[in-house]
């Protein structure tokens, strides 16, 4: 069992996915290599290998053209002086005199709001990572100025996006528990109802809050200097701040969040919150081109790589190695709960880990995962916490998932934040490790 599982191409592919991106090769030329060397092990042909690779491009065309706009629309509030206006206020409050005591303090509750914001961009305003690029680039000088570590910031954005849906029933979390887990762990052979799921799931997030506390409290908790460099939002031009300005800003972010939550396209969130921007005469109808050519500089990359990893995921499910490798865990563990759950576990973090959806991943374990949980005598409530747990681990830690490009676009505004090496390994660390372990004891004792 061991030499199929470590021989089986979408380990491989994720593994050399994972060595590429570990020695900064580009993240899009990375998924494109490690599709073709999955397909070619799982003997599909090249020709048969790149057909699979730009049908699912296909998916993610949408999702990156959504990515140029919110982008556009990131850079046009940056030129109204919202964002400039919130992070002079910041810099007012740290240029007067702080004992050290008060500077931590003023740290922690920077983090502190930072979170906030993080988790209530998953239900109470459902903009997902929408507005990080609004958010983060403004504040990249108070966190110098402070010698933040942005790691911290990475990990508490990245639970932020996560921790919220696996366990609460709102806006992303009612999509994830509701209709994507319990629906297909009904569909495949167990009754489970709405409200076992945050039950099945508190555990697991319990692991969550322990790896950002890790974080922010030992990990990253000493000073990090960084250069005082212009950030790409706002370019190397201060914003002059004319209120004005500031009040059409704050009527376009209003009609921005309008159009995403009453007609759920980020499309038309922003072209309206841009029209509000043109009709106050913050930026002029021809300005509207720079404005969308940083957008895509600012945003198009992660576009740019969603679109890869859909390619990659095809890729993954046309060689039929998915199936086979969940199928392994049904044939190689016996009545071995413990060793079961880990496996199960493991495979999750493997899937997620390539495909960078843990909304995607639990449709393709969920077949095989549920039967084999009811064969083991799992209880329902456990087995919702296998397969919840088993999608969400490698969404934190994957350099394809949303929940890390978008903490990397906000922070590396100025060049200064690595995608691998200061947000997909800490994330790893922090996140991957402790939901494994919490995953796992749920599994036993519920």
């Amino acid at each position: 069992m061991f030499w199929d599982f470590a021989l089986n191409p979408v380990v491989l592919a994720v593994l050399l996915l994972l060595i590429l991106s570990a020695l900064r090769l580009n993240v899009v030329f990375a998924l494109v290599i490690s599709s073709l060397f999955g397909g070619l092990l799982a003997k599909m042909s090249g020709v048969a290998t790149m057909a699979a690779f730009s049908k699912g491009l296909e998916h993610g065309a949408q999702l990156a053209f959504n990515y140029a706009m919110l982008g556009a629309f990131s850079i046009a509030i940056s030129r109204s002086g919202v964002t400039e206006l919130l992070a002079k206020m910041l810099f007012k409050r740290l240029n007067k005199e702080l004992t050290p005591g008060k500077l931590i303090t003023f740290k922690y509750t920077l983090l502190g709001i930072l979170t906030l914001a993080a988790i209530s961009s998953q239900n109470l305003i459902p903009v997902h990572i929408a507005f990080i690029p609004v958010f983060i680039p403004p504040l990249l000088g108070v966190f110098r100025k402070i010698n933040l570590d942005r790691r911290a910031v990475a990990c508490i954005l990245t639970f932020g996006l996560i921790t919220p849906y696996m366990v609460m029933p709102f806006g992303f979390g009612r999509i994830y528990l509701n209709e994507i887990l319990i629906g297909n762990i009904n569909k495949f052979g167990l009754a489970a109802t709405a409200d076992m799921a945050p039950k099945a799931m508190f555990i697991p997030a319990l692991g969550m809050i322990a790896g950002v506390l890790i974080a922010v409290f030992f990990s990253y908790r000493n000073p990090r200097v960084y250069k005082d460099l212009p950030v790409m939002a706002s370019g190397d031009t201060e914003v002059e701040i004319k209120p004005l300005n500031v009040i059409a800003g704050v009527i376009a972010i209003i009609v921005a969040l309008a159009g995403q939550l009453f007609l759920d396209s980020l499309i038309i969130a922003a072209l309206g919150g841009i029209a509000v921007f043109v009709a106050a005469r913050v930026i002029t109808m021809r300005g509207t081109q720079d404005v969308f050519t940083q957008g895509v500089y600012l945003m198009g990359g992660i576009g740019i790589v969603m679109i890869a990893a859909s390619g990659f995921a095809e890729v993954m499910k046309a060689t039929g190695s998915v199936d086979t490798l969940v199928q392994l865990t049904a044939d190689g563990i016996g009545d071995r709960r413990g060793l079961a759950i880990f496996i199960m576990l493991f495979i999750g973090l493997v899937i997620t880990m390539g495909i960078g959806s843990s909304f995607s991943t639990v449709p393709l374990i969920a077949a095989i995962y549920v039967p084999l949980c009811i064969k083991l005598g799992i209880s329902p409530l456990a087995t919702v916490s296998i397969v919840g747990v088993a999608g969400a681990l490698g969404d934190a830690g994957s350099p394809v998932s949303e929940s890390v490009l978008g903490p990397t676009a906000g922070l590396n505004a100025d060049g200064q934040h690595d995608h691998i090496y200061d947000s997909t390994i800490p994330t790893f660390i922090h996140f991957n490790i402790p939901l494994l372990i919490a995953g796992w004891i749920a599994g036993m004792v519920l």
